[in-house]
């Protein structure tokens, strides 16, 4: 039996006082491979579950998940698991304690010629490790494109022929037998080759995950075509592929069953879960996409309900910090614009279906709308600090939007974006930054009394971290948060301080 994936952890909530984990393995034979786990002195080996059997990469692929609960103590422990003769080991953090988090995206490269521009494609994988080695992590938050499944119109010969065709043909074909095996075979045999990088295999191996999907990895701009291209036979036999291995990957759950955390009565992946005083909400922003939409209302009902059964932060065990994981930035510039200003440059159309994936696209406005209002209802109610964590755009950056209508705590009206993006894709060429720069200082009217924005970096006179980026949030005893840009060839990281609700401050400035 060899190991062909994994370690991989997975974190299943925080309930009860027990900090719930899975361990996903990946074997090429139906053996079970034997796990124990030890901490405090006490050591005992945990049942494995056969989530699936498949054939990938020429081999007879088994995967195994691994459940564990570990009780949480007045201080940090350390729980160490053994797998055939390697060791590895996780923090847990104390009771009631807020987690220290990493937040990333992108881990992958859109194109062949990227990958082969860029030096060291996971330097930043590196990274965190050794920040981990030196003050570990509780949680890995990764917020999309966790892998980049781009490549498949090169490697597989059926979609190559397929692409090549007039758009009308396209539409009309129907995927043969060939190209439907190529398919299934390299949506579950991609997280083999790319997980199994010595760099991301350690950190998923010693963090757990908290993963929801975008568009990389199902397929670039993925709810953001046409209808009748959407809608086309091959993309119908894409998306559930895609879908599966997401299951089992990310979320280390059979396709037909929920992850612990899943919000209920909804008919995607949103999640949710609760860590001390920290909340952290997960939609699904891609499984419902079209062009008219981001989520259904059911799912958006479903979101809102999980909101509203939080406790308020005045509460005793209350919620004082939302993190909202928004694959696409709330706050990003007018891609409108952007894409009037590009239109100059040949080589640049491509962005098209980025631009539609864009919650300032035109027919997604309304729906975001509707969830900034919801937002800043709900931290004015709740008397709890939301802050955005997106990814997706390939670059860092801070938003705010703030509101000067009257109601609540006046610290509750200001809602903080952090993007970090990406940790492996390698930034935009320096003529989009040149362009993002020049629009990233308006101000978006969002409506009456709530205006966005995007910030200039603390400590810089620059809206964008043009560069490769991951982000931690690190907690301390009064209740803040320190979100630090770990930036590729920077000594010092970019800081912000996340403040709770309460925090004096001045009423917020509306432009005139």
């Amino acid at each position: 039996m060899t190991i062909k994936l994994g370690p991989i952890l997975n974190f299943r909530g925080s309930e009860g006082g027990a900090w719930k984990v899975s361990i996903l393995v990946a074997t090429d034979s139906s053996s079970v491979p034997a796990i124990s786990v030890s901490g405090n002195g006490e050591s005992r080996s945990v049942t494995a579950h056969e989530l699936a059997r498949f054939k990938a990469a020429r081999d007879d692929i088994t995967l195994w998940r691994y459940d564990c609960n570990v009780p949480q103590e007045a201080t940090e422990r350390t729980v160490r698991y053994g797998l055939e003769g390697g060791e590895w080991a996780f923090a847990v953090p104390a009771k009631d304690a807020n987690p220290r988090a990493i937040y990333a995206s992108c881990n992958g490269f859109s194109s062949l010629k990227l990958l082969k521009g860029t030096k060291v494609p996971n330097a930043l994988w590196k990274e965190v490790n050794r920040a981990h080695e030196k003050a570990s992590f509780h949680l890995l938050l990764m917020g999309g494109d966790q892998v980049y499944f781009d490549s498949m119109w090169e490697e597989l010969s059926t979609l190559g022929n397929w692409v090549a065709l007039p758009a009308d043909e396209r539409i009309k074909r129907t995927p043969s037998a060939a190209m439907k095996r190529q398919i299934t075979e390299y949506y579950r045999s991609l997280y083999l080759r790319r997980w199994s990088q010595k760099e991301v295999a350690q950190a998923f191996a010693t963090i757990p995950t908290l993963m929801i999907w975008d568009d990389h990895d199902i397929l670039d701009g993925w709810g953001s075509y046409p209808t009748e291209l959407q809608e086309c036979a091959v993309y119908k036999e894409i998306f559930p592929n895609a879908r599966e291995s997401f299951a089992l990957y990310q979320q280390q759950s059979r396709p037909t069953e929920s992850h612990p955390l899943a919000i209920a009565a909804q008919d995607c992946f949103s999640f949710g879960c609760r860590i001390g005083s920290t909340a952290i909400l997960a939609p699904d922003m891609r499984s419902e996409r079209t062009l008219t939409q981001v989520l259904s209302p059911k799912s958006w009902k479903a979101i809102f309900d999980w909101l509203d059964a939080l406790p308020n932060a005045a509460m005793p065990g209350g919620v004082k910090h939302l993190f909202l994981m928004s694959s696409i930035p709330v706050v990003h510039p007018d891609f409108a614009m952007l894409e009037n200003a590009l239109g100059i440059f040949p080589g640049y159309q491509e962005l098209e279906d980025d631009l539609r994936d864009h919650w300032t696209s035109v027919p997604h406005r309304q729906e975001r709308l509707r969830l900034i209002h919801r937002l800043l209802s709900f931290a004015t109610t709740k008397n709890c600090r939301v802050t955005l964590l997106s990814g997706d755009v390939h670059v860092g950056a801070v938003g705010t939007i703030c509101s000067e209508r009257d109601g609540g705590d006046a610290s509750a009206r200001i809602i903080n974006q952090l993007t970090s993006s990406g940790i492996v894709h390698p930034a935009p060429p320096g003529v989009v930054l040149f362009f993002l720069e020049q629009f990233a200082g308006r101000n978006m009217n969002d409506e009456r009394g709530i205006v966005s924005e995007l910030i200039e970096l603390p400590g810089t006179r620059s809206h964008f971290i043009g560069a490769r980026n991951w982000l931690s949030l690190e907690p301390d005893p009064d209740d803040r948060y320190w979100a630090n840009w770990h930036v590729e060839n920077e000594k010092h990281p970019f800081t912000k301080v996340i403040h709770p609700v309460g925090f004096l401050m001045p009423r917020p400035k509306m432009p005139s």
